[in-house]
Order: C-alpha cells, then structure tokens, then sequence
C-alpha cells in the first residue's frame, strides 16, 4: 500500500555573510514596526548584539531587548518575556540566537495574545488548534550558532520549572516569518559550543533518516545534511574563522531541523530530561548518547547507514559509520560518559519515565521500553 504523509516546510531564508545588515527591512518584510530584540545572557553582551540593534534603532525601529533566557530556557522565562512584551507595546519578535535563545523567542511571540497557560500547547495530538493563530506575533530568526534548526522550526522546547521536565510547544505560525543566516555571526563561538552545536545538527541528521516514517525528501536533506557536518564541522573547529566552514555548517543546521519532521528517536528521548534536570548542553548531550543509541537501534537501521556510509566515504557500512562517530566525538573534546559530561547521581527511574513520555521516543525505529530505556541510560553513565 502507497504511504501517505503531511508534509510542511520551512520559510524564506536570507543566507549569506553580512547579511545581518538587513536585519531593519527584513522585520519591515514581516510587518514589524517595533520588535523586541530576544536572546540570551551571555550574548546580549557581546558585539554582535549591540551592532544588531544599532541597526534597527537606526531604521527607527526602536531598540527593544530582553535576555533573561537560560541555557535550557523555562516557562519563567517565557512568562517573564510576556509580561515584557505586552508592556512594552511590541508588534514582532527579533528571535536571536542559539537554540534557548531561538526557542524562547517563538514562544514569546506565540503566547503575547493567547489567554490558555502555555502548558495547554504542548506538542500532544491536535492540542496546536486551541491557539488563536491571529493573536500570534511574526518572528524574523537570526541563529548565531549552527545546530539547533529553530529557525526554521514550528516549535520550542521549554522546561517545565516546577517539575523539570522539557516539553514541546508547537504551533505552525511558530515558524519565523523570515531568516537571517549570516554565518559572520557564528565566527567567534568558543569550540565547545562550535561542537556542541553542530554535533547537535548531526543529531538531527542521523535521528531522521533513522526513523521508520515515511519522508523520502526529509531523508535525503538528512543524508546530505551528515555530508556537510562530516566534511565542514571538523574544519569550523580548528578553525572558528573559516567563513566556508561555518556558513555549511549553517546549512546542515538548517537542514537537520527541517529533516526531523521525519521524527527524532531515543537520543532526543535521554537528552531532554538529562538536560532539564542536570542543565547540560543539549547538543552536548546528544553526542554522548549517538554512539549507544546507533548500537541500539542496529537490526532496524544498520543496511540503511550501510548506504549512508558509502555516499559519505566511510569505509565498513553501519560499523563504519558507528566508529566514526565514535572517532568524531573524541576529535572534538565530547565527554564519553554522562558522568564526564557532570551528571552526579541521576534519579535513572525518574530520567526513565521522562525519556518514555518524552514525543521523540515515537521516532525510535526500535521500541523503546522501560528496561531497554534504562538499560541506556545505565550504559552512558
């Protein structure tokens, strides 16, 4: 029987380097007037962000901002960003940024004229239909790092503060009405953050073609998505100013997120409650559980990766392809435990039942289960 699916895409991108100066018309391109700058707090200090709203208070678009974001971003926040943005008489969001900071915008923008708590929008079944669509603010999305793909995604993850728990907020007019990827922007992340991130992107990558839906353009935009992190992240690495490096691996940011509407798997399924209640970086924590996660799920993906090996150059299909992820990993200074990456004394029973009721685990090509999931978890440490 032909498989049938539902497909949507992303929005209109504006690639290339120095094209942050366009940042004034291209919020006028989305009907804002007076838009609210948001981002985290590390990065509302530095240049990049200041140079950014001398242009838009230039172009008399005011010059508001707010960072009171956190690494992985909470209901706080947003709830805080809210109040500022009503207050403040905004018309659209400026959503800046690494993933929190990217995530934490688009919730901004969407929940400023909603009346339900955010909670009622979690990414379960058709729950996206209880938001006024009308009352959702337009976003203009300028990542300055390369992994997550928020910018050209239709949800957030938020944490929930008072029960730890990383939920999905999704709603289809989340996704930015347009992109700004100015690669010049990503030039001075650390490279920690410059593996991390684009770790996080292969993340993507690997997880949807691994996936057992039906999405044979979103399995392509995977495969080639791994070609450009496998050929251009170690490069980004060693060297952080390499402009070619970093503006591929914005593509292959780009293209992971828009990849995953396949699914994700049990990588996303562990990370998410590690990172919510250890507070780790996500695309870090991502890349400390790929190599048992593709073990894992071997008797459903190892021909498929057998392929994906050969287009990428890797010698010896499916096991090839493990050790070089495992070789990748070393190469760009990725803890290979949990408990290097400073996870002291996990509740695994608690992180368990969260990785369960997490909505990646749908993705999983091989069924996750308590045992199996614990196992994992166990495994990692």
């Amino acid at each position: 029987m032909f498989p049938t699916a539902n497909w949507s895409y992303p929005t209109a991108i504006r690639f290339g380097a120095g094209r942050i100066s366009e940042i004034s018309d291209a919020c006028k391109a989305a009907s804002i007037s007076k838009p609210l700058l948001v981002t985290d707090k590390g990065l509302a200090r530095m240049e990049i962000t200041t140079k950014t709203l001398d242009l838009i208070e230039a172009a008399g678009l005011g010059r508001g901002l707010f960072s009171d974001v956190d690494p992985n971003p909470t209901d706080t926040n947003a709830d805080e960003g809210v109040r500022v943005f009503r207050d403040g008489g905004y018309d659209g969001v400026i959503a800046f940024g690494g993933g929190s900071g990217l995530d934490l915008a688009k919730v901004i923008a969407f929940m400023a004229g909603q009346t339900r708590p955010m909670w009622d929008f979690e990414d379960i079944g058709d729950w996206w239909t209880r938001a006024n669509p009308d009352a959702i603010a337009p976003i203009v999305a300028v990542p300055t790092t390369a992994g997550t793909g928020s910018e050209v995604g239709r949800a957030s993850v938020i944490t929930n503060s008072a029960t730890h728990e990383k939920k999905i907020i999704f709603h289809p007019k989340m996704l930015p009405s347009l992109v700004i990827c100015d690669p010049e922007l990503t030039v001075g992340m650390p490279k920690f953050i410059t593996a991390g991130t684009g770790l996080d992107a292969f993340a993507h990558c690997v997880e949807a073609f691994s996936s057992p839906h039906y999405h044979p353009m979103s399995q392509g935009i995977a495969l080639e998505g791994m070609r450009l992190v496998k050929q251009y992240l170690p490069r980004a690495y060693e060297n952080g100013g390499d402009i070619e490096a970093r503006a591929n691996m914005m593509s292959a940011a780009a293209m992971g997120s828009t990849a995953f509407q396949k699914g994700l798997g049990a990588i996303h399924a562990l990370s998410h409650p590690v990172g919510a209640v250890h507070h780790t970086h996500h695309g870090t924590t991502n890349a400390v559980f790929m190599p048992a996660v593709l073990r894992f799920n071997r008797d459903a993906i190892s021909e498929r990766f057998d392929a994906a090996a050969a287009y990428l150059g890797i010698d010896g299909g499916y096991e090839g392809f493990c050790e070089y992820v495992e070789t990748l990993n070393a190469a760009l200074g990725i803890p290979k435990t949990l408990t290097e990456l400073g996870v002291e004394t996990p509740d695994l029973e608690a992180l368990t039942l969260a990785a369960l009721r997490d909505p990646s685990t749908g993705g999983n090509p091989i069924k996750m289960t308590a045992e199996n999931t614990r196992a994992l978890l166990e495994h990692c440490l």
